[in-house]
């Protein structure tokens, strides 16, 4: 899943090389902590919010065919 998270935002940012992905797995969540350079926060976000929304739309769709857990995704600021 981490996998995809980087595939979707890497192409969006100034700043490839600073994304990362943190996985917290818990008993009924998985919770992704997206850590970005300062200066493309704005961008994974998008206008009201409208590319963040998206990727997450993808993210839980892929994670719910993979597992059985409610799946979150964070932007870290």
């Amino acid at each position: 899943m981490e996998q995809l998270i980087l595939a979707i935002v890497k192409p969006l940012v100034d700043y490839p090389e600073q994304v990362a992905v943190e996985e917290k797995a818990e008993e009924s969540k998985i919770v992704y902590r997206l850590s970005l350079h300062s200066e493309d926060i704005g961008k994974v976000i998008g206008k009201h919010g409208r590319i963040a929304k998206a990727a997450r739309t993808i993210i839980t769709a892929a994670a719910n065919a993979a597992h059985q857990k409610k799946v979150y995704v964070e932007i870290a600021e």
